[in-house]
């Protein structure tokens, strides 16, 4: 043994030694040269090495074994640096090619598979791409224990394996010893925190069923989240079958509230039905019904789901949202703004110089209108105002009569509409202060109250169906805008809701020729908004009708835009499922036909992040067009609104529509701050915020206005003081110019929203879930917005409360087990993203810590600072539920 490799030139070995080393061209010279930079240690390592390679190809086999034997072991026991490969494998790198032929040469016995085995882990580092050695020896090998090689080659063996997939499948060729290689690596990976590795082999081989039996207690919370997470980034169908699994595992390990977002981001009530009946826990039940009534879906328990009447009415209290109005009331008590604000206390003309404020004390009806929206919007929920709920002492007469009458003809519509703003959720004492304008005979007046009556009840439902019964009645009266007031006030009230009672109601008015155009055209968004992606037949083909059978003149008209809208919202995020009707969209008149197209490619694939769509609507606006080509606002708005899904395809989309602004159209430009809007809603990025704010002062008039309200967007609810700062100049800028004055004002009213306890996002749980009756509000305001002056700057403009659907609190309130509210320490911080990192690495970062009930920014998340308490959710927003740790000591 002690016999030294290099001086054996004389000796019997030599022509083995020239055996050995045919491989590497003229070795000696560099050899030596290589041998000079080596420590003692090393060199010995390496004569060791060489030794064993020729003692493998000893005749004799037991040589061979030990042999083999030690070179396993040396191979196994190297665990150098991180970042360099192991001196063994370094040293054998030369000898790679001869042991590979001489393995050709072997008999079959168990030393030819010891030797596929360190060939295997050879070929790791010295196979040529594409070639899958590695692969091929450990197939030829024992079957021993696999990680005893070290993570590394696991890992190299994954990536080879996932490419031989690929070839077997593409010829058709067997797979199962390969899938029996699979099942060893992903119960390695899973033992080991190597969870998201396990899972993108098993995503490579199609195989993601395996992963349910190998995730464990401690492993499956980390599974699940890189699996929702990277389902964000798959292609359809892939996505859906991730999330089924990781439903799948949840349900497993009775995580239902988890299991519960899942089944609702897949749309699917089945799944929601399944928890209700697996999980026994009243509480936690309790607890399913508060995340129903944030995600605003209409759902109806059966005794299958809770068996007890008096639990089940209690509960489906809770998903009819009636809890809401009384949660806001306490967060605003809690942080102490319940005083009312006047449209003055929002617009602080003192903070601006003299020429302003002399300009705006007259009294203009368009100023009033203003101020009656500001006035809604600032005060949404608090049930009391300065000028609509004064009470009838402070003045004889009662002095909301008068501010109803400071407004002019439809102005008085949005003025009666906006105490149903006011009272937003507060079905009951809403409808009975309403009550008052019934009785006018100011065909606007009543207009304004049925459509406040739609508004207090949106968002939450009633059991005894107050709107319906209001309302129901008025939608077959003569004037238009008592029509209009109705319909919108249904579409409101009962959005998402698929009643077979509205269809009923609404969609005779599709087909009636004797019906305006504007009767039809908010018809056909109500009942878009009712049947929001629920693909229904019978309504797409009303809607479809309804745009054949309009004349020339009337599809030249700015509220036909809302047609094609009601029928995408139909399809909304239903991707594929809008085929068929884009197809019927094809055959349509051509002034409408690719407006149309955008639109339903637009809300089909609204908040999927599919880039593939996201390109085919920039090559739309991309093209020079003639004059009155409309059809490219809605596909710049559909690239915000299918790139909205996630962070990176949302930077990306910021980035591409600045492109558009330098070298897009008027018809782009004027589109291109709305779609900004949508995309950073009521989370004011400062490098949006600046390009709105440059737009803001743009020449176009109809560019400027849009920036206008998309700076109220992106604050909306936020009291963000920039935003404040910059509206009060533009007030002053633009104190000659009417129409834009009045959007200013819009904008303040929107930033100071609830008084700034209120969010348009239409995501929540942690960005998870997108609620689609707040998404298909924003994107009505938006899709009208595109013609400001026809619609909002018209006698439209109460379309601004379409809104309602999408304000929620933003806020985290924590009740105990009677459903009482309950102070609790909560650490508030700018949320992180741990998805596949190791150990338990902190979710939030410079947080603070406050007492709930506390306000959540976008992008904050927070975590219960004590240990006393265990919440229900996982995700702490809206209402949650704590029970008592029963583990909890209190050190004395």
């Amino acid at each position: 043994m002690a016999q030294d490799p290099n001086s054996a030139s004389g000796s019997g070995t030599a022509r083995e030694e020239a055996l050995v080393k045919v491989p590497s061209k003229d070795p000696k010279k560099k050899d030596e040269k290589k041998d000079e930079d080596l420590s003692e240690e090393d060199l010995a390592l390496k004569q060791q090495l060489e030794l064993y390679v020729e003692r493998v190809q000893d005749p004799d086999p037991g040589l061979q074994k030990v042999a083999l034997e030690s070179m396993r072991q040396e191979i196994r026991t190297s665990t150098s640096s991180m970042t360099s490969v192991p001196k063994p494998l370094k040293f054998l790198r030369p000898h790679y090619g001869t042991l590979k032929e001489y393995y050709e040469l072997m008999a079959d016995s168990d030393l030819k598979k010891f030797l596929a085995d360190i060939l295997s882990v050879l070929a790791m580092t010295m196979s040529a791409e594409g070639e899958r050695d590695s692969l091929k020896y450990r197939l030829l090998g024992s079957e021993g224990d696999i990680g005893s090689w070290g993570h590394e080659y696991v890992r190299n063996l994954a990536g080879e394996i996932a490419q031989e997939y690929t070839k077997q499948q593409s010829e058709e060729g067997p797979i199962d010893d390969l899938m029996e290689l699979v099942q060893q690596i992903v119960a390695f990976h899973m033992k080991h925190n190597a969870e998201y590795e396990a899972v993108d082999l098993l995503m490579e081989v199609e195989d993601l069923d395996l992963l349910v039996e190998h995730v464990d207690g401690t492993n499956y919370k980390r599974t699940c989240l890189y699996l929702t997470s990277a389902a964000r980034y798959l292609p359809g169908p892939d996505d859906m079958l991730v999330l089924d699994i990781a439903y799948m595992i949840y349900l497993k390990f009775e995580e239902y509230p988890s299991a519960l977002q899942i089944a609702l981001f897949l749309d699917n009530l089945q799944y929601v039905k399944q928890l209700f009946t697996s999980c026994d826990d009243l509480l936690r039940k309790k607890q399913f019904c508060y995340i129903l009534a944030r995600h605003g879906i209409t759902f109806e328990l059966d005794e299958e789901m809770v068996a007890d009447d008096e639990e089940r009415e209690a509960l489906q209290d809770i998903i009819n949202n009636n809890k809401l109005t009384e949660g806001y009331l306490t967060l605003a008590r809690d942080i102490e703004v319940m005083e009312p604000k006047s449209p003055e206390d929002i617009y602080k003309a003192h903070l601006l110089d003299g020429r302003a404020s002399a300009g705006a004390s007259v009294d203009s009806a368009r100023q009033n209108l203003a101020a009656t929206f500001v006035n809604a919007f600032v005060n949404a929920g608090f049930g009391e105002d300065k000028l609509m709920t004064v009470p009838a002492e402070a003045s004889s007469g009662g002095s909301s009569g008068n501010w109803l009458f400071k407004n002019k003809e439809h102005g008085k519509a949005s003025a009666a509409a906006s105490l149903g703003m006011i009272l937003l959720w507060d079905v009951d004492s809403g409808l009975a202060q309403i009550d008052k304008y019934f009785h006018s005979n100011d065909s606007y007046v009543i207009a304004g109250a049925l459509l406040g009556v739609g508004i207090v009840n949106c968002g939450v439902k009633n059991e005894c169906d107050p709107a319906m019964a209001l309302l129901g009645d008025y939608v077959d009266k003569e004037d238009s805008s008592i029509r209009i007031g109705a319909i919108m006030g249904l579409g409101l009230a009962y959005a998402g809701s698929q009643s077979e009672q509205i269809r009923g109601k609404l969609n005779p008015i599709l087909g009636d020729n004797k019906a305006p155009l504007d009767v039809i055209a908010f018809t056909a968004i109500s009942l878009g908004l009712v049947y929001v992606g629920s693909c229904n037949e019978e309504v797409a083909q009303a809607i479809i009708f309804a745009l054949m059978d309009r004349s020339d003149s009337e599809l030249g008209e700015p509220l036909i835009r809302l047609l094609p809208l009601g029928l995408g919202l139909l399809y909304l995020g239903k991707q594929d499922s809008v085929e068929a009707t884009a197809e019927v969209s094809k055959t349509f008149n051509e002034k409408i036909r690719k407006y149309c197209d955008m639109t339903l490619l637009s809300c089909a694939y609204a908040g999927t992040g599919n880039v593939l769509k996201v390109q085919h609507l920039l090559g739309q606006c991309a093209q020079h067009l003639e004059k009155g080509e409309s059809h490219q606002g809605p596909a710049v708005l559909g690239i915000a609104m299918v790139a909205m899904g996630e962070e990176l395809g949302l930077e990306m989309a910021i980035r591409s529509l600045e492109h558009l602004l330098q070298y897009g159209e008027q018809n782009i430009r004027r589109a291109v701050p709305l779609a900004l809007g949508l995309l950073c809603i009521s989370n004011p990025k400062v490098n949006v915020m600046d390009t709105l704010s440059r737009l803001s002062h743009d020449t176009v008039t109809e560019v400027a206005m849009a920036a206008v309200i998309s700076l109220g967007l992106i604050g909306a609810g936020t009291n963000n003081a920039r935003i404040a700062g910059m509206l009060r100049n533009l007030s002053s800028y633009y104190y000659k110019e009417a129409s834009l004055l009045f959007c200013v004002r819009i904008a303040q009213g929107l930033v100071h929203l609830g008084k700034g306890l209120l969010t348009l996002a239409p995501y929540h749980s942690e960005r998870f879930l997108l609620s689609p009756t707040a998404l298909a509000g924003i994107i009505t305001l938006l899709h009208a917005c595109l013609d400001m002056k026809a619609i909002i700057l018209g006698k439209y403009h109460y379309v601004l409360y379409f809104l309602a659907l999408a304000m929620q609190p933003r806020m985290l309130l924590t009740v105990d087990e009677n459903l009482k509210p309950l102070s609790v320490p909560v650490r508030v911080g700018q949320a992180v993203d741990v998805v596949g990192q190791a150990g338990r690495p902190k979710t939030i970062t410079g947080f603070q810590t406050h007492s709930t009930p506390v306000l959540l920014a976008a992008g904050d998340r927070a975590e219960l600072a004590t240990e006393k308490y265990v919440p229900l959710s996982p995700i702490l927003e809206g209402f949650v539920i704590l029970k008592e740790n029963p583990e909890y000591h209190e050190d004395h």
